[in-house]
């Protein structure tokens, strides 16, 4: 096994409190135990990174020595073996200014280990921020790589808006959804995290490098393998439950069906996070999945503020929905009630008939007619009255009357 060298040790010396070879022993884990393993996480919770990567390192194998696997499981761990090198992999992360992180660091998200047995044996982190502060106030925005210009719009302005409001958008750097997200909050001089399913130095996909950059200089980058290793299907589902537990929430915005993004808002439901969807048109498949998980119990949100309303603490509320202020909103109850007594252009009343169907006295609403009659919104014909004729109205009445 390899030993870490100077970089790798400067980068330690940064997180007190995990011994080195703890730290080594989880560098060189990162590439034998699969993400979301949950065999490899029982070992390490009950026996320690160091022992477990001393047993799975004796030459030859002590049968027994790690249990509650098959034997074809557990050969295709030592086959992983000769794969470990933590002092290279330490340094390679280091000179990309980055460094990783462990549980028992400062820097760990604790919210993490609420994976159980699937938490991640450690996080390979580009950027200069503190990931366990940026967590703590991160919401995810996933969806379809396949989106509708509908989806990146939307994307794009949750991202922003939310990183206006000082939260941390975090999301896969894929493409569509995860991208529109990620530019959302680079475009509003905001904060946002990319969690990768290869290696953090791996441009994945390739079309996102130069977004994955910039990614890496304004916020972080993130990944629970190794440098130099390739994303897989399966790895992008298990990245998912990352997002879910790493975040306050997840919100999905356009998702088919079988979208595996609809797994990260469902890890997120089971991990006790909120889990929330952006409605679409009824007819898009995109959205067809969003709304299964809209009618499962996913929170529909349509803007920031509303997001952060349902993550954030007491005291974010979103504002109060509501239409356009019109003159006839301004009216006292009982005036209103006697222009609804009105009758439309083309036919009259008289003030006694009126008086009647608004259930008042002659006098009270022949003064609110004249009230009425002022703001445009009455006619009076002799002894008659009537609703006023749209060319007739105030200009203020003809924005919204009755």
């Amino acid at each position: 096994m390899e030993h870490a060298g100077p970089g790798a040790r400067e980068a330690e010396d940064r997180r007190p409190g995990v011994p080195d070879e703890e730290r080594i022993a989880r560098a060189a884990l990162s590439r034998v135990i699969e993400p979301g393993d949950p065999h490899g996480g029982r070992w390490l919770s009950e026996l320690g990174a160091v022992e477990v990567l001393r047993r799975l390192s004796a030459e030859p194998y002590r049968p027994g020595a790690l249990t509650g696997v098959s034997e074809r499981r557990l050969q295709g761990y030592l086959g992983r073996m000769p794969r470990v090198r933590p002092r290279r992999d330490l340094e390679a992360v280091a000179a990309l200014g980055g460094r990783f992180v462990v549980p028992g660091d400062a820097e760990w998200p604790s919210q993490l280990d609420d994976l159980g047995d699937a938490r991640p044996v450690g996080l390979w982190v580009r950027g200069a921020a503190d990931l366990r502060r940026w967590a703590l106030r991160s919401v995810a925005l996933v969806g379809a790589r396949a989106c509708t210009p509908y989806g990146a719009h939307m994307a794009a302005v949750l991202g922003g808006g939310l990183a206006e409001r000082g939260w941390v958008v975090v999301s896969g750097a894929a493409f569509g959804i995860d991208g529109a997200a990620h530019r959302g909050a680079l475009g509003a001089e905001g904060a946002t995290v990319a969690v990768l399913a290869c290696g953090v130095d791996v441009a994945y996909p390739r079309g996102h490098a130069g977004l994955i950059g910039r990614i890496a200089q304004q916020g972080l980058v993130v990944g629970e393998l190794p440098p130099g290793d390739h994303p897989t299907p399966g790895r992008f589902l298990l990245r998912n439950r990352v997002i879910a537990a790493l975040t306050r929430g997840t919100v999905v915005v356009e998702a088919a069906y079988r979208s595996g993004s609809l797994a990260t808002a469902r890890d997120a439901l089971r991990l006790g996070r909120h889990a929330m969807g952006v409605p679409g048109a009824a007819t898009s498949g995109l959205s067809a999945g969003v709304h299964e998980l809209l009618r499962g119990g996913a929170v529909l949100v349509t803007d920031a503020d509303e997001i952060a309303e349902l993550v954030g603490d007491i005291g974010e509320l979103a504002p109060d929905r509501r239409g356009p202020v019109v003159p006839r909103d301004l009216l006292d109850p009982m005036t209103a009630r006697v222009l609804d007594a009105l009758p439309p252009p083309g036919r009259e009343a008289t003030v006694t008939g009126v008086a009647a169907d608004a259930g008042t006295s002659v006098d009270d609403a022949l003064g609110r007619l004249y009230e009425l009659h002022s703001l445009g919104h009455a006619e009076r014909q002799g002894d008659f009255w009537r609703l006023a004729t749209p060319a007739r109205r105030h200009p203020n009445a003809r924005r919204g009357g009755p």
